[in-house]
């Protein structure tokens, strides 16, 4: 089967499974469970595997669930606050930040324009020196660029000062877990 977030090989009885998003540190989204869950699925099910390994590719294993889908737009209230309470019962979830818009979805158009926000921040992240881009994930909705990943103090505030001065950003919200 053809994955877009996983790599699967076989190594005799080993199946090994790796989550293969590097640029955000392997950060779990909908995409790369659901794969996830469909390869080891089909490894379990198969009588000529015998152990399934499962790693990461890069650097990190996974910084954990991608927040990314987290900030958007809700059709309620209600549908706002049931997301909301959904993710706060996950495992190990340390803090919901919870940026949804009771909205309908936005078009293509901003979408795109957001999109191109979320470029011009990371290129220019490329270009700092200050930090490695690699830990900062950043998302853009509606023009208000969240900054996420763990980072320490001085890297957090190297991304906040090159998003707040990229054009087209109306607001920037930091989501970062800090070193010690």
């Amino acid at each position: 089967m053809g994955y877009q977030t996983i790599l699967v090989e076989r190594h005799g009885l080993v199946e090994l499974v790796t989550m293969n998003r590097p640029e955000v540190r392997n950060a779990q989204n909908t995409a790369l469970i659901t794969e996830l869950d469909e390869a080891m699925r089909a490894a379990d099910d198969d009588p000529a595997v015998n152990v399934i390994v499962l790693a990461g590719a890069g650097k990190d294993f996974s910084a954990g669930h991608d927040l990314k889908a987290y900030v958007g737009e809700a059709p309620s209230d209600e549908a706002k606050k049931q997301i909301e309470d959904t993710i706060r019962g996950i495992d190990n979830v340390k803090d919901v930040v919870n940026e949804m818009q009771v909205a309908g979805a936005s078009s293509y158009a901003a979408r795109g324009a957001d999109s191109l926000v979320t470029s011009n921040v990371k290129a220019r992240m490329v270009n700092n020196g200050k930090f490695s881009p690699m830990h900062v994930k950043v998302v853009t909705e509606a023009g208000v660029v969240y900054l996420m990943g763990i980072v320490d103090k001085q890297e957090a505030e190297a991304a906040v000062d090159i998003a707040r001065t990229t054009s087209g950003v109306s607001r920037v919200v930091k989501v970062f877990e800090y070193m010690q």
